[in-house]
Formats: structure tokens, sequence, C-alpha cells
């Protein structure tokens, strides 16, 4: 039964009262040493409930919408003497809930978050260090069922914080319901958690599927599976593009230029274009991650599988790193080790990259998009793009993954990152190449410039800042008078800096922040086209419209791209865009999912089902050949991630296959059907489907 919660958020008062006269060893169980917080207030309708809890020292409580949570009050300048927050948790039910810390300086000050999910039915332990709230970091490693811990919201100063909240921010429709321990501030770093609970024993299933849901098309046997697959590689030859198509994928009945040999941008007057190869209007549908992409992080939770081979032998290609893996862990890749139970284990990636590229020729796909195996492409003629990701190994990074553009190593790793790219230079198959994606520097709401005031002691670009100011002030009076601060220029160029950035420092960083985007993209983007002058520059897959500050930069591109997880792709958007760039619009990545496949998660865009993924695609992708700003939409992905996770934690159906290569047939349809049509929508001779599902709340993390 739950306990009682009044109207305001506050808990009983007897309630209150009889928590804070427990002990705290009664309190808490879990082997993490620090002082317990005790919360001030429950918020919303968080309830607790009666029964014991599967970890030791938790309790059950239930959450009916988002922001149900706890608030905490403590005296400012609490927090400053620990290292870390923690909690041990474990989330009931079988769909995806996700929470968030918050830091708050007093009633209306700065605000910190971090947000994360868990698997449903595997405790974990939320380990947050207090150090995070410097924002040098977006993405923190996950660590078993604790899911892609994502940090946002404002820098703040755990001197002035004073409050804290824990609350559910996302959930499936129906209530959640939880079970934690007591919120621990600990001096030191808190162990990872030894051993995990599973109260319904193990998540995965010898094929990769998840064991907490049902579904109709679940697959039931391994030989099931097989059957299917080899059925597949039996018709591969079969699946070819309607005749529609040029030999790129191209519109035959309309051919804008005489063929270069690659592909290239066209604006007719009415509308942007690519060209292909051979000259044809070319609109670019795409998928990303045509890999073996299922790869589940198992470090930590292996309890969780029920089966798991061996790292040596037959199934040993089914471990190891993944193209997205960007952490240290152990991976296991269930469609791997699928395909290996097919194909055997010679010969079995190959034997996939032929099913895979049959699947896409069928669907009426034209581009092997993002993160993926390109090379199989490249082989077959089909037309791909690149992904690349600037390191910077001399001059290394100033603020998260900007890297330190003045550096005078700076051009060097430019032009080692852009020879790469020769390798596909005379290739007529390869559209083009992203310089990078979602650069993390891209989320924060901080400029690059006052980023690395804080985070980089001390810098080449820093340096630059200094310079720049001193072409601007007589001295450093003037630059301490002009920003209300005790600054000086020695100050700017070295050191750690502290206190809050006044608005007249801002507009300063702000006009050096975008001399550091420009001089980013213009050196990559010079170095990539002397190594590859044929291609493409595809920009960086930006989230959203740039920000005024980063769009100069920006003018190096050929095709200015973006990650879209709307309802559509917004027409004053790519006009926007547009507008103030003047080159055509691609969408990276796109999706929508649903919980009736055995995923704990939809995806970004969240739908009630699987027929409804369909209208929303249709919705999506025939809008967006309308556009005409608009060259190609770039599906994520070919399959669905795994139920387990993969290496941050994203576990959605976003596929247009499941782990056991199986097609969701409604999807297939509505690709098919509106990728028959995109070039006349594109031409302005038919009207976008407009058939639109319900959109539901998002479910993601």
């Amino acid at each position: 039964m739950a306990q009682s919660v009044d109207a305001s958020g506050d808990l009983d008062r007897r309630e209150f009262l009889s928590l804070a006269a427990l002990p705290a060893c009664a309190r808490v169980a879990a082997p993490v040493a620090g002082e317990t917080l005790q919360p001030a207030s429950h918020l919303g309708k968080l309830s607790r409930l009666d029964g014991a809890a599967p970890i030791e020292g938790a309790s059950w409580y239930r959450a009916e919408e988002p922001g149900d949570g706890f608030a905490f009050a403590f005296p400012a300048g609490h927090l400053a003497k620990f290292h870390s927050l923690t909690t041990d948790m474990l989330l009931d039910g079988n769909t995806m809930q996700v929470f968030q810390v918050q830091l708050q300086e007093g009633e209306n000050g700065r605000r910190f978050r971090l947000n994360f999910a868990g698997l449903n039915q595997c405790s974990f332990r939320m380990r947050m260090a207090l150090a995070l709230v410097d924002q040098n970091r977006w993405l923190v490693e996950r660590e078993g069922a604790f899911l892609k811990p994502l940090v946002g919201g404002d820098r703040v100063d755990l001197a002035k914080v004073d409050r804290l909240t824990f609350t559910l921010v996302r959930k499936a429709p129906a209530p959640a319901r939880f079970c934690m321990t007591p919120v621990i501030a600990s001096p030191t770093e808190v162990p990872k958690l030894e051993k995990i609970t599973l109260p319904k024993g193990p998540l995965l299933d010898e094929l990769g599927q998840s064991t907490l849901h049902e579904w109709p098309a679940k697959t039931r046997s391994v030989d099931e599976m097989t059957r299917r697959v080899r059925v597949q590689l039996d018709a591969a030859p079969n699946q070819k593009w309607p005749d529609s198509f040029s030999r790129w994928g191209g519109w035959k009945s309309t051919k804008l230029a005489e063929g270069s040999g690659f592909f290239r941008t066209h604006n007719d007057g009415r509308r942007w274009w690519l060209v292909d190869p051979d000259g044809y209007a070319f609109w670019s549908a795409g998928l990303d991650c045509f890999r073996v992409d299922a790869d589940a992080r198992v470090d930590g939770i292996e309890d969780a599988l029920k089966w798991k081979p061996e790292t040596t032998g037959e199934f040993s290609d089914a471990w190891g790193a993944s193209i997205m893996r960007r952490q240290s862990g152990s991976f296991l890749n269930y469609l791997a080790a699928n395909m290996i139970r097919s194909f055997g284990a010679q010969g079995w990636r190959e034997k996939w990259a032929t099913v895979a590229l049959a699947e896409m020729r069928r669907l009426r796909f034209n581009t092997v998009a993002n993160w993926s195996e390109w090379e199989f492409a490249r082989a077959a003629k089909f037309p791909y793009v690149r992904p690349m990701n600037f390191r910077g190994a001399r001059c290394g990074v100033i603020y998260r993954d900007f890297p330190d553009v003045f550096h005078g190593g700076f051009e060097e790793d430019a032009t080692e990152y852009a020879a790469q790219l020769k390798d596909t230079a005379n290739d007529p198959a390869f559209i083009g190449y992203f310089l990078m994606n979602e650069p993390t520097w891209g989320f924060s709401s901080e400029l690059p410039a006052a980023g690395m005031l804080y985070t980089s002691e001390s810098c080449a670009t820093r340096e630059e800042l200094a310079r720049f100011l001193k072409a601007k002030y007589s001295g450093d009076a003037a630059l301490a008078s002009a920003w209300a601060l005790p600054a000086t220029f020695d100050k700017v160029a070295r050191g750690r800096w502290t206190g809050v950035l006044t608005p007249a420092a801002q507009a300063d960083l702000r006009a050096f922040s975008v001399r550091m985007v420009e001089r980013y993209f213009q050196v990559i983007s010079k170095a990539c086209r002397k190594a590859d002058p044929n291609h493409l520059n595809l920009g960086m897959r930006w989230a959203g419209v740039p920000p005024d500050w980063a769009v100069e930069g920006m003018k190096t591109f050929d095709v200015f791209s973006l990650n879209c997880y709307m309802e559509k792709l917004p027409f004053d958007r790519a006009e926007k865009i547009h507008s103030m760039l003047k080159m055509p619009v691609m969408v990276g990545e796109w999706h929508f999912g649903a919980l009736d496949v055995g995923l704990p998660a939809s995806g970004i865009g969240h739908l009630k089902n699987q027929a409804d993924r369909a209208k929303a695609y249709r919705v999506y992708l025939e809008d967006a050949a309308a556009d005409p700003y608009c060259v190609g939409v770039h599906w994520f992905t070919l399959y669905d991630q795994s139920a387990l996770g993969r290496y941050d934690g994203e576990n959605y159906n976003i596929g247009f296959l499941d782990i056991c290569n199986r097609p969701y047939e409604e999807m297939g349809r509505a690709a098919i059907a509106s990728h028959e049509r995109m070039y006349a929508l594109a031409a302005g001779n038919e009207k976008p489907f407009a058939d639109a599902p319900e959109y539901l709340p998002k479910l993601f993390l």
C-alpha cells in the first residue's frame, strides 16, 4: 500500500519524523561510506510502497508522472566536501525509466543536471562524481545496468549549491515502479557494484532477444532463425531497384547535367538536388549503421545472459569492438552470433553483406549512410558516405571535444585526419564525407571559449584569446572595467578561471568563439579538399539549427547535415539554415520506435506500434523529399539495438530488422512506397503522405 503524501508534495509528517529518527546503519545497508542525505519532501505524486525490496537497504517507490521524486535541502556549500553522490537501484517492469539528479544554487540560481536510466530487473549503482559540475564532459561512461549518464544544464559552484532534486523525467505510459537505497554523499570515490541482482533471471535469451517481453513475431528457436536467414541469402540476387532508378539510384527521367563521374550538388532554380555520377537527379534515402550492429556491453552484467559463447573458437567474431564503441569494456554481438550460426564461422560476414545489401535494394534505399561498413558498398558500387572524427593527437582538446585550434600541431593533425579520404578519392560510388558527428561542445550551455577558460589552465587558444582582447582593450584596467570583473590579460591567457562571467565578458567570448569555430572548420575542410577534391563535404551533423557564432566556419561545407528527431524536418528550420549558409540540407539521423516488439525503449521518436512507425516514416520522408532545401534523409538505424544496451546503454526499437534478421514488414512496405514516390515528390508532381500517427511522449535516454 502506498504511504501518504500531502497535496504540497511533502511527506506525511509522522513518516518523515520516523525516517529521520532511524540510525543511518538501519537506513543504509549498502557498503558505501558517507553521509545519508535525507529528503525534505516528496515531489509530485511519488509514493513509497510496502514490501521487501530485492536489494539490501532499498525501499519501493511508485512514480505516476514525470517530475515525481525527492527534494533535498542543506546549507550552501555542504556538498563541496564530498567526492560523489550514489544510490543503488532496481527498476521494476520491462520498459525504460529515465531519472535526473539536479543540483541548484539557491531558489532561482544555476542548475546542473545528470540524466541516466537503467536496465529493468537488474540492480545498478548510480555513481555521480561531483566534479562533473565543471561541465567538461557530456557523456559519462556506462557501468553495468547504469545506462548513459548525460551531463547537462549549467556550470554550478558547489560552494553555492544548497538543494538537490532526484526525479523521474521519462517513462512508458504506465506508472514507474522502482526501488532504491537512500542517497549517500561520499567523501571518496564510490566503488563499483560488485554483484548484480536479477530477480527474474537472465535478461537475454540465446538469440539476444529480451526474456522480459513477449510479442507475436519473437523468434522461437535457433532453427527458425537460421532457416529465415538462409532463405534471405538465396533470394538476394533477385532484389533489385526499380527500372526508374539509374544505376546509382538516381532518377532516370531527369538528367540535370552531363555526368562528372562523381556526386555533386545542383540547384535547378526551384530546388536543390544531388546529382549522380552520370548526371541524373539524386535524392538520398539512406540507412545508417549498415553493419553487423547489435553489440551489447556485457562487462559487469554477464549473469544477465542466458547464453554466452567462448571468446575464442567458432564465435570469436561475436566478441569485440563496434564501430560506434568509444569506451573500454566487453561487447557481445548477438547478431554476429546469429549470422555465424546461419552461415558458419568462415565467410559469414560477406554473406551477411549480400543479404543486407539485397534488403536495401528491396526497400529502395539508395545510400549506405553513416557509421557503416562502407567497404561492402564500395565493392558493390552502391552509393555510400563515410564518417570521420577529428582526434587531434598533437593539439589535444581544450573543452569537451573541441581541439586547441591555435596549437602549432593543429594543421598537421588536420592533414593526418584528412589523409584517410585518399583511399576513396576516385570512387564514383562515394557521395561524400561527414567531418564529425554531434560534437559534445555543441550540447553545452556554454560557449566554447567560456568552457575553455574554466577547463584548460593553459593552451594556445587561450593565449590567442588574450591577444584578441588586447586588440580591443588598451590594458588590464580597460578589460576589467568592461567585463566588470578582476580580469587581466594574463588571467585570460593562463591559470584556473573561477567565478561567473558577466554579459560583457560573454559577448567577447562569443566573438572569439566565432574565430575558434571558423578556424576549426576552415582548416579541416581545406585539408579534406586537398586529400580528396572530388567528393562532397557533408558537414558535421549538427543537432538542429547552428548558433550564429558557429555559422561562419560552416560555410566551408557543401551540404549542411543535421540530426533531426522531430515529427518532420521543419520547413522553417531548413529555410533558416539555407538563408545562413546558402547550401542544401541533409538529415543525418532520424527515427521512430515503439514498445511492442521486445525492446525496453522506443527510441527518440515514440509511437504506439509498428503500423504507426510505418506511417511516421512516410510522413517524415515524403515531407522532406518535397522540401526544396533538402537533398536526403538517413534513417538511424538498419537494426534494432540490443535489449541489453549498446556501449552507452541505448536499447531502442529503431531498426528495419531485428536481432534475428527478421524484417519489420510494416516498415518495409512504407519504405518501398515512399522511396518509389520520392522523385515525383521532389519534382512537385505529387503531394506528401499526410496520414500522421499519434506521436507519444518521448521515451529515450
